[in-house]
C-alpha cells in the first residue's frame, strides 16, 4: 500500500471515530408500569356529589305565640291558667302582653298565632279583613273610674261614666290616659265621645303605657283614670292608693275574645296549636278556673266566664 493510501485510510478511520462519538445512544424504553393518580391541587376543594334540595326547617312546633293585653297579665290570670295548657299539650307559650291595638297588629303581621284581646269593634274588623279565622267569647269584666279618695272632681257615685268625664274635664282634674291604642284606651275615647269632649290640656296626660304602669302614675299624682277592674284590684293588693268612684254603667262592660290568626300569613303560624288553645280556654274546666280567679283574695271573681260552652250550662 502506498504512502498516500495509508494517509487516506488513516483519515477515513479518524472521521469514522469522530462521527461515532457524536451520535447519542438510543434511549432505552422502560417496561410499562402503573402510574399513581395525580393528587388534586390543594387550593381547589373537592366538589361534593349533587344532593337533593333541603327544605328549610319549620318553626318550632312546640311553641305558641299568644298576643294579649296587659290586663290579662297584670291581673295574674295568665300565671294561673297557662301552665295547665303547657303541661297538657307539651307546649311552651310565649306571651306578648301589649295593648289590644298592638296585639291585633301582631296578628295582622303574622307575628302571633292566637290573640286574647278586649275591643270588640276592632276584633270584628280584624275578622272581616280576613286576618283571623275563628273568634270565640272567653270572659268579661268591667271598667271602673278610679281616683283619689278626696275626689276633687266630685264624681263619686255617678251612674254615668260620660257624666263623670264631663266633671273631670270641667274641673281640669288630672287624668292619666293609657294613650296606647289598647282596649282600655279605645273604651276611654268612646266615653269622651259620648261626653262630647275632646280632652286636651295640661290636666290630660297620655302615658303610652300599660294598665299597671298607668295605675302607678295615677296613684303617684292622685289623678283619675279608667281601669279594668281586675288590674285595679290586683294593684290595690300591692298598696295602690286609689278608690273606685264610678262603676256599673253599661258602657263600662268589658268583654274578651280569643282569635286564631289566619295561617295564610305564613308557615310560621301554628294553626293547629292555636285551635287547640281556643278549644281549651273556652272549655268548661278552664272557664271554671277563670270563675274562681280572685275569689280567695278579693271575695269576687276578677273575670266572669262567658264562652258558649259555659253559657250553655247556665
Amino acid at each position: 500500500m502506498s504512502k498516500k493510501a495509508h494517509i487516506l485510510l488513516g483519515m477515513f478511520m479518524l472521521v469514522t471515530l469522530i462521527l461515532s462519538s457524536c451520535t447519542a445512544p438510543a434511549a432505552t424504553t422502560p417496561a410499562p408500569t402503573s402510574v399513581p393518580a395525580q393528587a388534586e391541587p390543594t387550593d381547589v376543594p373537592a366538589q361534593p356529589a349533587p344532593t337533593e334540595a333541603v327544605e328549610p326547617a319549620p318553626a318550632d312546633s312546640n311553641r305558641l305565640i299568644l298576643a294579649t293585653t296587659t290586663s290579662t297579665e297584670d291581673s295574674g290570670l295568665l300565671d294561673v291558667i297557662l301552665p295547665d295548657f303547657e303541661n297538657e299539650f307539651g307546649v311552651e307559650i310565649d306571651v306578648i302582653a301589649v295593648g289590644t291595638g298592638q296585639a291585633i297588629t301582631l296578628g295582622q303581621d303574622g307575628n302571633a298565632d292566637v290573640l286574647l284581646v278586649h275591643a270588640r269593634a276592632r276584633e270584628d274588623e280584624f275578622m272581616a279583613a280576613g286576618h283571623g279565622v275563628r273568634r270565640e267569647d272567653v270572659m268579661y269584666n268591667d271598667f271602673v273610674i278610679v281616683g283619689p279618695e278626696a275626689d276633687p272632681a266630685g264624681i263619686k257615685g255617678l251612674a254615668s261614666a260620660a257624666e263623670a268625664f264631663q266633671k273631670i274635664s270641667q274641673g281640669q282634674a288630672a287624668f292619666i290616659s293609657r294613650g296606647d291604642e289598647s282596649g282600655t284606651h279605645t273604651k276611654e275615647l268612646a266615653i269622651w265621645k259620648v261626653a262630647g269632649i275632646e280632652p286636651a290640656g295640661d290636666w290630660y296626660v297620655s302615658a303610652g303605657q300599660g294598665m299597671g304602669e298607668v295605675l302607678t302614675m295615677t296613684g303617684e299624682q292622685q289623678a283619675y283614670t279608667l281601669s279594668d277592674r281586675a288590674t285595679y284590684l290586683a294593684r290595690s293588693k300591692e298598696g295602690l292608693d286609689l278608690v273606685v268612684l264610678v262603676e256599673g254603667d253599661k258602657d263600662l262592660f268589658n268583654p274578651y275574645g280569643v282569635i286564631t290568626v289566619n295561617p295564610e300569613k305564613g308557615p310560621q303560624i301554628h294553626a293547629d296549636l292555636a285551635n287547640q288553645f281556643v278549644d281549651w280556654i273556652i272549655s268548661l274546666p278552664v272557664q271554671g278556673k277563670i270563675a274562681q280567679f280572685g275569689m280567695d283574695d278579693f271575695g269576687q271573681s276578677l273575670f266572669i266566664p262567658d264562652s258558649q260552652p259555659w253559657r250553655d250550662t247556665q
